[in-house]
Parts: C-alpha cells; sequence; structure tokens
C-alpha cells in the first residue's frame, strides 16, 4: 500500500507525486527551487536556489510528520560540479550527525534548467 504526501510545496511538474509513503518510509521526489507561493523559479544564486529546494523539502516532510533528522538517504543532482561547496554549505545546514547516505551526480540538464535538484529517503515511526 503505498500513500500519497500532499503539501504546500509545489506541485509535480510531471506525473508523479510529491511524496508517497510506502510501509515505513517516505520517498520524496526530487524537489527544484520553484517558490510554492508564486510558482516561480528561485535562482537568484546556487546558495538561495538550494535553501528554496530544501524548504520544499521541509514542508514535506512537515506534512509526513517528520523532519531532516529522520531522512536515510539523499540525492544531489548538480548541473555544474562547480556549485558542489555552496550547495554543501547549505545543505549541511538543515542535518545534524549523524548525516544520512548520500551521492552528488553531476548532469546534463534538469528540469526547467534549474542548477540543483534534491530528493530523499525517510525513515518513518
Amino acid at each position: 500500500m503505498k500513500d500519497i504526501v500532499s503539501t504546500n510545496a509545489p506541485a509535480p511538474i510531471g506525473p508523479y507525486s510529491q511524496a508517497i509513503v510506502a510501509g515505513n518510509l517516505l520517498f520524496v521526489s526530487g524537489q527544484v527551487a520553484i517558490d510554492p507561493a508564486t510558482g516561480d523559479l528561485v535562482m537568484d544564486d546556487i546558495a538561495t536556489e538550494t535553501t528554496r529546494v530544501m524548504e520544499n523539502i521541509k514542508a514535506i516532510l512537515t506534512e509526513a510528520g517528520t523532519d531532516f533528522s529522520r531522512i536515510v538517504k539523499t540525492t544531489i543532482f548538480l548541473k555544474d560540479m562547480a556549485d558542489f561547496a555552496a550547495v554543501n554549505t547549505v545543505y549541511g545546514s538543515y542535518l545534524s550527525p549523524p548525516f544520512p547516505a548520500r551521492e552528488t551526480v553531476a548532469v546534463a540538464g534538469l528540469p526547467k534548467n534549474v542548477n540543483v535538484e534534491i530528493s530523499v529517503t525517510v525513515l518513518l515511526g
């Protein structure tokens, strides 16, 4: 059985759910820097863009009754690996030890031509 989590994070831009609960796991789809209030991209700089991504993830976690401390796995997609340090600084400010497992992957392109997309898997309960 799977349950959809609907939140005040940006609506999906395709045929997928923001997040799905399956058993004791929450799978959060890749989030980009869309402001849920306006629907506009927030891409002033990579730190601001990453902050918006993390705030979108936070909204989904809150709706699901959990928080960043329960994340067990993240995937970060970067359009330019030169942004790694700045993204890592913002990302790290939302987490505390023990940190989740993670990979960071450079990609040729991302939806809406954003610079960063992050997905997470969370252990519930």
